[in-house]
């Protein structure tokens, strides 16, 4: 059980209040001892007026907060307690007359004040209500937290989605693209280029949904899209892949660095005139990411910064990596450099999922 449960649900109501109840004629009890007397005195004492106490709090907490207070009519609220105090004054010394008193000499015990308007009686009638009203309206203040909190995470999933939405139609049309111009040619290369397609799919399909998936599999879907551009391109690109340090069992948010590729092949590469070049850096250190995209580019063709791709790897990066990432992007003329550095997780209860490559695909990259 949680400890929100056991605060907000239904279920445990009873429990709820008989703790409450418990706890409070306990800490009345100890109270009243160090004032005087005994404290299974005292304890007797305050079971005695338990009845009481909640016929008087229970109305302010189930009638006047949520119909009065709670909708904001303060003088009517201010009055209703005003005239409840009084009628609390009255009722407490009848109470005492009629129970409380005859309660205590019942049992042999003989009363130390036999007044039945007893102040001290009358304050701690009140402040029974009073605790009662600031725990209705503590509980109602942390109910309404707990739903904003909920509702800021359904908004936090919901632009999540969104984002991911957006990216995969223009991941896809992209290599799709490549291989139709492939299809169109009879290639024999083409039920290759649609096995990887094939596993890609599956990646998005699939290990998309989590949160957090396998580093080792992003770098395979970046090793897979590089592949089917290098097809598109032959001979007219070159590109350098270097992957150094230990990708095992890290975890990274899916398809976040793919947009710097596909951003590099199409604003970068496609766009220039003479032998197009592009490299990859990808580095882990110490659960330490750090990934570079560096692609030639005509010099005199300003690079698209504020792409779609990019913009959503920026916003989910401030959402999901806040103050836990570093991205620059360098326009150098002649080429750009993409650089993000962010801190991975570990241990994460991830399902692991093989990627869906035949195993004569499986490059090597050195």
């Amino acid at each position: 059980m949680k400890a929100n449960d056991f605060i907000f649900s239904p279920k445990y109501r009873l429990q709820r209040h008989v703790f409450y109840w418990l706890c409070y004629i306990l800490v009345w009890a100890c109270y009243w001892t160090l004032v005087h007397s005994v404290f299974l005195l005292n304890l007797y004492r305050m079971v005695l007026l338990l009845p009481f106490f909640m016929v008087f709090s229970y109305p302010l907490i189930y009638l006047v907060v949520p119909r009065v207070l709670l909708k904001a009519k303060y003088l009517q609220f201010f009055l209703i307690i005003l005239c409840w105090g009084i009628a609390g004054w009255y009722f407490n010394a009848f109470y005492r007359a009629n129970v409380f008193i005859p309660g205590q000499e019942l049992i042999g015990i003989v009363a130390a004040n036999k007044t039945i308007y007893e102040p001290a009686s009358f304050l701690c009638l009140t402040t029974t209500g009073g605790c009662m009203t600031v725990s209705a309206l503590l509980k109602h203040w942390m109910k309404k937290q707990q739903d904003w909190l909920e509702a800021q995470q359904e908004k936090f999933s919901a632009q999540l989605q969104l984002l991911k939405a957006q990216l995969h139609p223009h991941f896809l049309f992209n290599t799709l693209n490549n291989i139709y111009s492939f299809a169109l040619e009879s290639s024999p290369k083409t039920p290759q280029l649609v096995l990887k397609l094939s596993s890609l799919l599956s990646y998005m399909l699939y290990d998309c949904k989590a949160e957090e998936v396998l580093l080792e599999k992003e770098v395979e879907v970046m090793k897979n899209y590089i592949d089917l551009e290098k097809e598109r391109y032959g001979d007219k690109i070159d590109i350098s892949v270097n992957i150094q340090g230990d990708i095992q069992d890290k975890y990274i948010t899916p398809l976040l660095m793919l947009p710097f590729l596909e951003n590099a092949f199409k604003h970068g590469t496609s766009e220039q005139f003479d032998r197009p070049w592009m490299s990859v850096d990808i580095a882990v250190k110490n659960h330490i990411l750090k990934c570079k995209v560096v692609n030639s580019k005509n010099e005199f063709v300003p690079f698209h910064e504020n792409g779609v791709g990019i913009n959503n790897v920026k916003k989910r990066l401030e959402l999901l990596y806040p103050d836990k990432y570093d991205l620059k992007l360098v326009d150098e003329g002649d080429f750009f450099v993409v650089s993000v550095m962010l801190e991975l997780k570990a241990n994460l209860a991830v399902p692991v999922r093989p990627m869906l490559v035949h195993p004569k695909l499986e490059k090597v990259y050195t």
